[in-house]
């Protein structure tokens, strides 16, 4: 059976999604912010016979994310309620869960995007083999400085990011940044993003071009992960090639699957 939730169920849903922090990111993100009840967020969950909740599916305006625990659930059920919405756009999630609802959907696909998704419970390498003496917190007046060395490096040259966004996210407590700085400028960086109580995702990892190949960014990132994992979060990050993965895996993330994010057409 799938019914809508509301704040009743809070207790019965973080224990089905506070299992997989990482996973559940976003799902956690946003009944953390916004509840159950909003115009523009609303949560179902799927009850077998004992009246378990056994997964969930959460829109937030035009985007839906389904999860479940085990690979059997009502995935046509889910797709019923998202085809009824005329806003829907996206359907995101782990490809364990999306997979099983895209079938259903009439809509038509306009584009897959495929993430490799990995997640970080604790650090594997030795704190003393790397130097994080220099690495230090952003605080929201460091913004313009941030945006300025992401600009100067080519893989984000095409992200929007402005000092405005980045000193917001840094005011409001969903984002941290760590950083090195050399001659009065930030060369490298590490950023969270998207923090809720229980897990954190990892953004933002760049080095000035002129600073390569030093460790800097190793750097930034184990004091990233000691400061978030200290406080019990779970953290995670897509990345795009498995290239881009060695750096972090050496760390100790450990890919998880993949992250899907298709868009529709209305």
């Amino acid at each position: 059976m799938i019914r809508r939730l509301d704040k009743q169920d809070h207790e019965a849903c973080f224990r089905l999604i506070q299992g997989e922090a990482a996973e559940n990111l976003f799902i956690i993100g946003d009944i953390e912010a916004y509840g159950y009840e909003q115009e523009f967020q609303q949560v179902w969950g799927e009850f077998n016979d004992q009246n378990e909740l056994m997964a969930v599916l959460l829109k937030y305006r035009e985007n839906y994310i389904p999860y479940a625990k085990t690979e059997e659930f009502d995935a046509q059920g889910f797709a019923r309620i998202i085809e009824a919405d005329d806003q829907f756009s996206f359907l995101s999630g782990l490809e364990r869960c999306t997979a099983k609802i895209e079938p259903y959907l009439k809509n038509k696909l306009k584009r897959k995007r495929k993430f490799y998704y990995a997640k970080c419970t604790e650090l594997k390498v030795n704190l003393d083999d790397v130097d994080v003496s220099e690495v230090r917190l952003a605080v929201p007046d460091d913004a313009k400085r941030l945006v300025d060395l992401l600009q100067a490096i080519p893989e984000f040259a095409d992200s929007i990011i402005s000092d405005k966004n980045k000193r917001e996210a840094l005011e409001s407590g969903v984002a941290r940044t760590f950083y090195i700085e050399r001659e009065g400028r930030f060369v490298s960086t590490a950023s969270t993003t998207a923090e809720n109580s229980l897990s954190a995702m990892v953004v933002g990892v760049a080095t000035h071009p002129d600073y390569k190949r030093k460790g800097m960014a190793s750097a930034c990132m184990v004091a990233l992960c000691e400061e978030l994992l200290g406080e019990g979060k779970e953290l995670c990050l897509f990345y795009d090639n498995p290239d881009a993965g060695t750096i972090y895996k050496k760390l100790g993330f450990q890919d998880i699957g993949f992250w899907i994010m298709n868009i529709y057409h209305h």
